[in-house]
């Protein structure tokens, strides 16, 4: 079964974090939803409070996984920039060639730790023209992959990016077969 861990700041955006981690526990991935502050409640960007299930120092003792996912949000965007462990963690899944996904501002925090640089990449409108700045490749397009790399733009593009993230480490026929039942409309 697939693993994947997804980063929980203070700040985060409430729909980015909890729509990727139910999609991808739909598909049957091993999601740990991780607190950068420990495994406390963790108020998000519209001060709904998540319950991560470890804290970040915690689960990154476990094997490494087969995908990273930073939801955005402006405040928690912020947040893994400057967030010493998610670097390190960052640097080692793309040294070793496993999925990094970023949704909304999130980008800013692959910029902050060099990652993915000059490649295609979307993002938050808000944060495109330092994602150009930086050097990547931007696209306005909902959803890019760009090898291991896949990022999105917001809320309103969670459910295909949760399902971008689901193809690249399933299938595209699993993806597929969660549409319906979810009533997504593609």
């Amino acid at each position: 079964m697939p693993t994947a861990l997804v980063f929980l700041a203070e700040g985060a955006e409430e729909m980015e974090t909890v729509i990727t981690v139910d999609v991808l526990r739909r598909a049957g991935i091993d999601v740990t939803l991780a607190g950068l502050s420990g495994e406390g409640p963790v108020k998000c960007s519209r001060a709904v409070k998540v319950i991560p299930d470890a804290g970040l120092e915690q689960a990154l003792k476990k094997d490494p996984y087969d995908a990273l996912i930073l939801p955005g949000g402006a405040g928690g965007a912020k947040k893994l920039a400057e967030c010493g462990m998610v670097g390190v963690a960052l640097k080692e899944q793309e040294k070793d060639g496993r999925l990094v996904a970023a949704v909304c501002a999130a980008p800013i925090a692959l910029v902050a730790h060099g990652i993915g640089a000059a490649k295609k990449v979307t993002s938050h409108p808000s944060v495109a023209e330092k994602m150009k700045m930086e050097g990547y490749s931007y696209s306005t397009d909902r959803v890019v992959v760009d090898g291991n790399l896949i990022t999105s733009q917001g809320p309103g593009t969670c459910f295909e990016f949760a399902l971008k993230i689901v193809e690249h480490l399933l299938s595209k026929d699993k993806a597929h077969s969660l549409v319906e039942p979810m009533l997504i409309k593609m």
